[in-house]
């Protein structure tokens, strides 16, 4: 098209789409971060090569010393029972439960489905053991899942706290008689 008239129109109906976001307060709060996401896209192509501190190593937080932990529950109530235990036990300093999950898995040669609920437990990478222990002890699957995976990174507050709650457990199993 000749002329300057089609971008023209394009950046019109552009800043209006952006005005009329802008007064509706119920979006502001998504309008500020769309309009923050090229600044931030910006800045991340911007950036150099990564730098070797990371803000959890410049905190003393040895990345793999925390875990996350994940352990598939046939029901809420087994997961809150069993989420309870390895908090007061201090197994674990945090159980995230996600419920109404599926489950598609091969067991004893047939392709089964189950609605279940998933914990994600945050604890010391040193308690897996024992808190896998606990689990199988009080699990009612034949066969109970516990998949741990070693936190190389996060929030260096977070994973400071997770190490602190779960302390007094971690230090007094590695005591030995």
């Amino acid at each position: 098209m000749k002329g300057g008239r089609a971008p023209t129109i394009l950046l019109g109906g552009v800043a209006a789409l952006l005005l009329s976001l802008l007064w509706m307060p119920a979006l502001l709060p998504v309008t500020s971060r769309l309009l923050l996401l090229p600044r931030a896209l910006f800045s991340m192509a911007s950036r150099s090569a990564p730098s070797q501190s990371s803000p959890t190593s410049d905190s003393g937080y040895v990345p793999g010393s925390v875990s996350a932990a994940f352990v598939t529950c046939p029901n809420e109530k087994v997961a809150k029972e069993i989420a309870r235990a390895v908090v007061e036990k201090r197994l674990a300093a945090c159980v995230n439960l996600i419920p109404q999950i599926t489950s598609i898995y091969e067991w004893k040669g047939k392709i089964e489905e189950d609605s279940e609920v998933l914990m994600m437990i945050k604890t010391q990478s040193s308690l897996v053991p024992a808190l896998t222990e606990f689990v199988r002890s009080v699990h009612p699957y034949e066969v109970a899942e516990v998949i741990a995976l070693p936190v190389e990174q996060g929030n260096s507050p977070y994973l400071h706290w997770v190490r602190q709650v779960t302390k007094l457990i971690s230090d007094s199993s590695t005591v030995l008689p």
